[in-house]
């Protein structure tokens, strides 16, 4: 069993048993143990995808597209793309119904509160998934709270994620919204599926998570840190609950990495180390990495994560 265990000084602090699984051309590749999680924000390539089928397929810019699929910090130029989201499609803020929460990229909260203004459900990281359900729903007629498990748009989502027969169960995602719960062998065989996929607009998605990883996360973010050592073409998507999918056009596969702790203060590490296992030479540790130290308030390194395997 991989693990990474986090050190202070020579002493253990904790310890994060993680999986991976590669699905690729000549089949699945599973590093670790079976393990069956929620899909969390990892399923919204395939989530934004049934919304813009029940929109028409409308073309857009790929920065619109990537904000469709983040789990953004809540910066200002996440909200204003959700702002020019909601104006495409003539909604208020009212339509969306993830709940508002602070932004996740510190200094945006702080110049809100110096602003004297209070966090929206445009700094909500799912604000973007949400105005694209809600146009979505808007556009077909549909009741307008897009979350029962049993709306129109959710069950084609469902249907998108069920392959070779698995039938993913439900649970409710921190936004509201259904979660679909899968193996990470069917969540690898999912984002294969989105690689593979040769629709024109589920290839413009891709090309615009690859394109804006900003967007898609932000500052100082897994996403965006992972895809600056990108040495082929990729895309990424988090999952909260330390939960991490790529996509690899170039080797027809995918990846999925979990920490089954939850504890995202590993996740770094452990897809770093299931890369270099799994998927060789696609990628390679950028300048300023961090993930393996451990540091202090003040930012003296008290510590390290290391991998180990049992």
């Amino acid at each position: 069993m991989p693990t990474i265990r986090q050190l202070r000084g020579d002493y253990t602090d904790s310890v994060h048993p993680f999986s991976a699984v590669w699905s690729g051309p000549r089949g699945v590749r599973l590093w670790g143990e079976p393990f069956r999680t929620p899909f969390r924000s990892a399923a919204k390539p395939v989530q934004l995808r049934a919304s813009l089928k029940a929109l028409g397929d409308p073309e857009l810019p790929s920065e619109v597209l990537a904000v469709g699929t983040a789990s953004h910090a809540g910066q200002p130029e996440h909200v204003a793309l959700v702002e020019q989201v909601m104006g495409y499609f003539r909604l208020e803020q009212s339509c969306l119904l993830c709940g508002a929460h602070a932004p996740l990229h510190v200094p945006s909260h702080h110049a809100l509160i110096l602003s004297g203004r209070s966090p929206s459900v445009l700094h909500n990281n799912c604000s973007g998934k949400h105005a694209f359900m809600a146009a979505a729903s808007r556009a077909q007629g549909w009741d307008a709270d897009y979350r029962d498990p049993n709306h129109p748009l959710q069950l084609d989502i469902r249907a998108r994620l069920t392959l070779g027969g698995s039938r993913p169960e439900f649970a409710t995602d921190g936004c509201g919204v259904p979660s679909w719960v899968m193996s990470l062998e069917e969540m690898a065989r999912v984002w294969q599926g989105v690689v593979l996929d040769p629709d024109p607009v589920m290839r413009g998605i891709r090309q615009a998570m690859e394109k804006h990883p900003h967007l898609t996360s932000g500052t100082d973010r897994l996403d965006e840190d992972i895809m600056a050592g990108a040495k082929e073409s990729m895309f990424v998507k988090i999952g909260a609950q330390a939960l991490f999918c790529m996509g690899f056009p170039e080797r027809r596969g995918a990846l999925v990495v979990k920490v089954h702790t939850g504890v995202g203060a590993a996740l770094g590490l452990a897809v770093k180390a299931s890369l270099q296992r799994l998927v060789q030479g696609a990628w390679q540790e950028p300048p300023g990495w961090n993930h393996e130290q451990l540091r202090n308030v003040v930012g003296k390194l008290v510590g390290r994560r290391v991998v180990e395997e049992s």
